[in-house]
């Protein structure tokens, strides 16, 4: 029987909240993180609104240790990933030098964030509106003509910052000597970040893991970029309702932006040191589907598999499961092709269980999606309520589930399901279990 793994800390970056008291009281109270963009000029782009992160500043970042804030300072996400990693280190109770010069690893899921120049700014942010304005999503086009203006750069043009360098910096302040990965699957990355820290724990390679995930698209060429994928949200004018997720009347995704830790740590080593346990990973389960780059499997195929994995892999069965965070991107395929996903794993049962997309509120943190989605159900689960998905008003006969409508439920959660779908078609799913 392998080791078990338990979470003995959080800290969270959202649009809802910049630690975890604040954020559970934002997904009680079903609060909208959507506003118009103000991280940049969004005026000549069909949608102009995301979740972004308010009144984050570097000065407010408490590191135990002296380290160049001005060197993280160009890439916001990078920021995010060290505020909710010493948010979490602290809330488990740990002095940081305990964990510097150990066994302590981390474990991340990050995207791809480039640092572009004023003039490279303006000059990807016309290409992109120039093909929206032709209507043309070729993506045989838009990627020649990207990477023509990409090739032919001048001195400042793109800096590509690597997308293990929020990982790495983390690391290197901690003085962290353990495994140091980055996971890199777009919005199933933090969730594959979570899953694989698990396994090292439970095969007795790792007492403690750092893991989770970081991640900001809201720039030009991120919001430019899922604008001419067509699978973006347009309610400008009322951006708090423009994420519907599972109404029939939904429109499509909102980005969003922020960072997720969890203190991940062998059971006895915890319970040795007298730690408070918010829960315990006991399942895992990922898949590909093998079908497209940015739509899922018409069959939820890979969806299908990486439930049916977790589940088998926590040794339950599927009545066992009492509530499902859903990846629910609010996007026509993905929340009916999830929902036929679920019924065809959970069958009738599927109608006895309280679904949520918590995306409704947070928009779609992309890399960050996974943990940030996995903190609300742990906190769920601690807290005793089901967090809602807000703005759902029409029911779709495709969508017919319980998807916990506009308010929290008061109920008690032992174990429940977390979904990252991500593009790609690379699908990871978490099994977490209320430790009291």
């Amino acid at each position: 029987m392998g080791k078990r793994a338990v979470i003995t800390g959080i800290g969270v970056i959202s649009s809802l909240g910049g630690n975890k008291n604040t954020y559970e009281e934002a997904l009680r109270k079903g609060i909208s993180g959507v506003g118009p963009i103000t991280l940049f000029d969004a005026a000549s782009f069909p949608t102009r609104i995301a979740a972004e992160v308010k009144d984050f500043k570097m000065a407010n970042i408490e590191s135990p240790f002296n380290f160049n804030k001005d060197e993280l300072a160009p890439d916001r996400r990078v920021l995010f990933a060290h505020a909710a990693t010493y948010q979490a280190v602290t809330d488990a109770g740990f002095d940081f030098k305990e964990i510097a010069e150990g066994r302590c690893g981390i474990i991340m899921g990050a995207g791809i964030h480039p640092i572009i120049s004023r003039k490279e700014n303006i000059m990807l942010e016309n290409l992109i509106y120039n093909i929206i304005q032709l209507n043309d999503y070729n993506s045989e086009q838009i990627t020649l003509e990207v990477s023509k203006k990409i090739l032919d750069r001048k001195e400042d043009s793109p800096i590509w910052v690597p997308a293990d360098y929020g990982t790495v910096s983390i690391a290197q302040v901690l003085k962290l000597r353990g495994l140091c990965l980055t996971i890199t699957s777009a919005c199933a990355a933090s969730s594959q970040a979570v899953g694989l820290a698990y396994r090292k724990i439970s095969r007795g390679e790792e007492s403690i893991i750092i893991t989770g995930g970081y991640d900001s698209m809201i720039f030009p060429f991120g919001v430019g970029g899922f604008c001419m994928l067509g699978i973006m949200s347009t309610e400008n004018e009322h951006p708090e309702k423009a994420v519907k997720p599972f109404d029939r009347k939904r429109t499509g995704l909102v980005l969003g932006e922020g960072a997720g830790s969890i203190i991940l740590e062998e059971f006895s080593h915890a319970k040795k040191r007298g730690a408070r346990i918010y829960g315990e990973i006991i399942g895992f389960g990922n898949s590909q589907d093998a079908y497209s780059v940015s739509a899922p499997h018409p069959e939820g195929k890979g969806a299908i598999m990486a439930m049916e994995k977790a589940i088998q892999d926590a040794k339950i069965i599927t009545e066992d499961i009492d509530y499902i965070n859903a990846h629910g991107t609010a996007t026509l395929k993905n929340d009916r092709i999830e929902t036929e996903a679920i019924k065809s794993v959970f069958g009738e049962y599927a109608y006895n269980i309280p679904i949520s997309s918590t995306k409704s509120m947070l928009g779609h943190t992309i890399s960050a999606a996974g943990i940030l989605e996995l903190i609300a159900t742990i906190l769920g689960i601690n807290g005793g309520f089901a967090p809602p998905t807000i703005n759902y008003k029409n029911r779709d006969p495709a969508c017919d589930l319980d998807y916990v409508p506009n308010v929290a439920r008061e109920m008690r959660i032992k174990r429940a399901l977390s979904n990252s779908f991500g593009f790609g078609g690379q699908n990871s799913c978490i099994v977490i279990e209320n430790f009291n």
